[in-house]
């Protein structure tokens, strides 16, 4: 690149960007600019040519206008000029301003296009290169079909200079990306691949690039590159960090070009050739035994070259899988690297004897590590190191240590991060069920995991144990006394309760003998759980019962009293009350005959592939799970059970809805048994939401109202996003509830636990992190819209909140504390904006706060003629509001005193706020032959009558 004179210095240009900078504000720096954008305009449309230096001047303006984010939308002509002059600051000035302000669409493409064909036609080196770069930069469809035919042609070329090479295969390179369909090699092809044996190292560093992902995709054509690849590999590996002085890097021989020809070697097999080959194997022996000499500098970088070096030769030996002797000492030094200080290198090693595992050759040398690798897991600090091991366990398990490693993933899990807790799960019950000989020994595995990590254990899990009970005549006796003393505990999972409930409804029969364990006492011990139960477990349940009708008649009646009960067959579930209805009838009029035929035990599920390592293969996402691994799988599921990927439930079927996975409920919200209030133990990342005593905001933030003191709401630069569509019905959930889930997706979790007292509340938002990645720039605005916002001197709610923490690191949960009081009675609620960057990109949403009116509801009490003669004294029409709509859930009075509404059915209250008292009277009237309520709203204010109607019709 020619040196630029002091002539060329564009003193205009510094004073002008001088003035930019020592603008005092954003209105003084807009005028400056205007200023400049009307000379600028007056110069290019004046009748006076300019010179080249002026028009570069002017468009290096315009360029540092545009960077400082004003739109520019003149001087593109003038910039095209300057493409064909012959100094290159002015030519350089004209690319750059083309390579950023002119998009494809332009109408000057033409001539861009004309201007670089007449630079790359040049044979002038630093203007071809100006040239490729611009059309690297651009890198549109437009410019591939201009140019793709010409570039192979300046690249291959004997007379083309180095630098023009290098620029050339990267600028092939990158149209090759954009638009591979018009980037067609041809006759091209093994002269780009000689360029491997190019005596220049930079054209070597850039041809490589280009070829691996030519190789990727057509590796027929580019399959010689592989024996210039070694060629080539050889002479670096075997040289002196004097031979290459120019490409040292800190002792280390190009350790670039080393780790870019041993990753194109990994999209070839073997080579065929033994001289090749041999020279092949020479070199990687070469490297690890580099690996193992004593570092020549102390610097990381040093390291950190010799070491990329060795983990793609480590690569490429996996990937090759055939040299025993090289895998062998490939295990040995990534086992050294196990305890070695730096966390990346331990968290490489591990990754890489995952792969090494599965291979047959080096199975036993990775088995030599597991007790390294067991301490890994239980002592690491990073969470992704953690995981690896976990990974690496599983696939180093085989029949000989399979107890051992179940039994320490068993143990690691009880503090084991819950972002890893389901992939956990599902491995121990892979592990357990692949290498199970001792069938009493997976069972106790399998409810030991549901007892750990019951929230974690998916469906899929449980129905497998069920699955092999049932093909397995020798465990079913077992089974059935295991699960009947692991639902004598206090607390039981609700998932501990479904296979309880399966297997005893078929198996209870085997330990009926023992008095402990009587018919009667099993069904009390179930029957005990019924009530902390959700509707599918439920459901189950009953399905058992009418199975213990037929083992045990003696429980007959005993278990039509239950079923006859109006909590069954009067349940607002459908599914329920039909199963309630149909098993009383099946009871009744059925002979003992029909009873045994309709409800005699499961048949044996027929054998098909495990749908738990299914289920692990999609979550991993597709080339987790080997083909070896799944014909493993496979094989000793047959030899288990050959369980399938039907339900475990087809007689006793819960309902046919699936219940949401509880691995990605992090706050714990969904939980229906009852929740401690103790204080999460070190293990637990997320707070108790549920706790009786909510979480207190810091005393120095608050003042003497119990507000607190940073009310304003957090500033942000960008836009709020508008509400999100399911808003309306996100807020509709929340109006007779306090706590639970507000918003969820695959990166955050949002939760919510509120009280409110007269006309204040107060709001704790948990914001949880469901990514092992970190949140950065984290932060929560509230904002008022429609009624609130257009009284804003008015305000309905005063609305203050605190700051809440910028970073939330993965599977961590940070809490914000709003604080809520009533002024007078309001329509809308505010909006909650929630923004953060995930991996670079900006995150925005935008949700409706959960802040109803009536949560500012306090209940009167008022005897009938008092109710009613207030009741007439409200009849104005502009005070009642009405309206008659079909339920939504079945007519139950259980299910109306579960909505808050009083058993007669009206209701009276007063809602509270700063500016008055509304009272209130509410008039329920259901009509249960035609499934209709009409609800009536009274109130001394019209529009809480309304809204309140609104808000409350949606509940019924």
């Amino acid at each position: 690149m020619p040196a630029v004179s002091k002539g060329d210095g564009m003193r205009g240009l510094a004073v002008f960007i001088s003035d930019i900078r020592n603008c005092k504000s954003k209105e003084a720096e807009i005028k400056r600019i205007n200023k400049e954008l009307a000379n600028i305009r007056s110069k290019f449309k004046g009748d006076k040519a300019l010179d080249g230096y002026s028009k570069k001047k002017y468009v290096c303006k315009l360029l540092f206008i545009f960077l400082l984010g004003h739109d520019i939308d003149f001087g593109h002509m003038e910039a095209v000029n300057l493409l064909s002059s012959n100094k290159y600051t002015e030519k350089q000035i004209g690319y750059l301003f083309i390579s950023v302000l002119v998009n494809s669409n332009s109408e000057l493409i033409r001539l861009i296009n004309n201007g670089i064909k007449n630079d790359l036609s040049s044979r002038n080196p630093t203007f071809m290169c100006l040239a490729l770069h611009c059309i690297a930069n651009v890198g549109s469809r437009e410019m591939a079909e201009a140019f793709a035919g010409e570039i192979p042609r300046i690249l291959v070329a004997g007379d083309t200079m180095d630098s023009v090479k290098q620029s050339a295969a990267l600028c092939l390179l990158r149209l090759y990306k954009t638009s591979p369909d018009l980037v067609l090699m041809g006759e091209w092809t093994s002269r780009v691949v000689h360029l491997l044996n190019d005596q220049h190292m930079g054209v070597v560093t850039a041809a490589i690039s280009l070829i691996t992902c030519l190789s990727q995709k057509n590796p027929d054509e580019f399959k010689t590159c592989v024996s210039l690849a070694v060629s080539r590999l050889s002479r670096i590996v075997s040289s002196a960090s004097t031979d290459l002085q120019d490409y040292t890097y800190y002792f280390v021989p190009a350790p670039w070009l080393s780790c870019k020809l041993l990753r194109l070697l990994q999209c070839y097999p073997p080579p065929e050739d033994g001289a090749v080959k041999g020279r092949l194997v020479e070199c990687l022996e070469t490297i690890l035994n580099k690996a193992q000499e004593p570092p020549k500098s102390k610097k990381v970088q040093h390291s950190n070259a010799k070491n990329a070096i060795l983990f793609e030769a480590i690569a490429l030996i996996i990937h090759y899988d055939s040299e025993p002797n090289l895998l062998v000492r490939a295990c040995n030094q990534l086992g050294q690297f196990l305890q070695h200080r730096e966390t990346n290198l331990r968290y490489l090693a591990l990754e890489s004897m995952c792969t090494l595992a599965s291979s047959e050759f080096s199975h036993e040398a990775v088995k030599t590590h597991i007790e390294t690798v067991i301490n890994a897991l239980k002592t690491e600090r990073d969470v992704s190191v953690r995981q690896r091991a976990a990974d690496l366990l599983y696939a180093m398990c085989d029949r000989s240590n399979a107890k051992q490693i179940v039994a320490e993933m068993l143990s690691y899990l009880e503090t084991a991060d819950y972002s890893i807790r389901e992939e956990m799960v599902l491995k121990v019950a892979i592990l357990a069920e692949k290498y199970a000989v001792d069938y009493s020994w997976y069972v106790d595995t399998i409810l030991n995991l549901i007892r750990i990590a019951g929230d974690y254990v998916s469906e899929e899990v449980w129905y497998r144990v069920i699955q092999i009970v049932i093909n397995r005549d020798d465990v079913q006796g077992y089974a059935a006394k295991t699960v009947f003393e692991a639902l004598q505990a206090p607390a039981c999972h609700e998932n501990m309760v479904k296979v309880g409930g399966y297997i005893l409804g078929e198996f209870g029969n085997l330990i009926a003998g023992d008095p402990r364990s009587s018919p009667l006492v099993q069904f009390n011990l179930l029957h005990s759980k019924f009530h902390l139960c959700s509707v599918p477990t439920r459901a189950l349940l009953l399905s058992a019962y009418i199975k213990f009708i037929n083992l045990f008649p003696e429980t007959k009646s005993t278990i039509q009293e239950v079923l006859r009960s109006d909590s069954q067959i009067r349940n607002s579930d459908v599914e329920l009350q039909q199963r309630a209805v149909e098993y009383l009838k099946l009871s009744s009029i059925a002979s003992t005959d029909v009873l045994a035929t309709v409800l005699e035990e499961m048949p044996p599920f027929p054998e098909r592939e495990s749908s738990i390592l299914a289920k692990l293969k999609k979550k991993k996402g597709p080339g987790a799970v080997s083909s070896t691994e799944q014909e493993d799988g496979k094989r000793e599921g047959g030899e288990l059970n050959g369980g399938g990927e039907r339900g475990a439930d087809s007689t006793i079927a819960a309902s046919n809805a699936s219940t949401p996975s509880p691995s990605a409920d992090l706050l714990g919200l969904r939980s229906s048994g009852p929740v401690s209030a103790a204080p999460p133990s070190a293990g637990s990342l997320l707070v108790d939401v549920f706790s009786e005593a909510g979480p207190a905001a810091p005393a120095a933030a608050v003042n003497d109202d119990g507000f607190l003191s940073s009310a304003p709401p957090s500033v942000v630069s960008e836009d709020p996003a508008p509400p999100m569509p399911q808003s309306d019905e996100l807020l509709h959930k929340f109006v007779c509830k306090s706590n639970g889930v507000l918003f969820e997706n695959q990166l955050l979790q949002i939760g919510v636990k509120s009280e409110y007292r007269q006309n204040l509340g107060r709001m704790y938002l948990f914001y949880g992190n469901k990514t092992s990645v970190q949140f950065v720039s984290f932060s929560t605005s509230v904002t008022y819209t429609g009624e609130l916002q257009s009284h804003i001197h008015e305000l309905s709610l005063n609305v203050q909140t605190k700051p809440v923490e910028p970073l939330v690191e993965g599977g961590a949960q940070v809490q914000q504390v709003i604080n809520i009081e009533c002024l007078t009675d309001f329509s809308d609620a505010p909006l909650l904006n929630i923004k953060f960057r995930y991996g670079g990109a900006l995150q925005n949403l935008t949700l409706k706060l959960p802040v109803t009116v009536n949560k500012f509801f306090q209940p009167t009490e008022m005897v009938s003629h008092d109710f009613f003669q207030r009741w007439k004294q409200l009849s104005q029409p502009q005070q009642e509001a009405q309206k008659i709509f079909k339920a939504s859930h079945g007519m139950d009075k259980e299910v109306l005193k579960g909505k808050r509404i009083m058993e007669n059915f009206v209701c009276a209250g007063v809602i509270q706020t700063k500016a008055q008292q509304v009272g209130c009277l509410l008039r329920l009237e259901p009509n249960a032959q035609a499934q209709m309520y009409r609800l009536t709203l009274r109130s001394s204010k019209d529009t809480v009558s309304k809204r309140l109607c609104d808000l409350l019709a949606e509940q019924f």
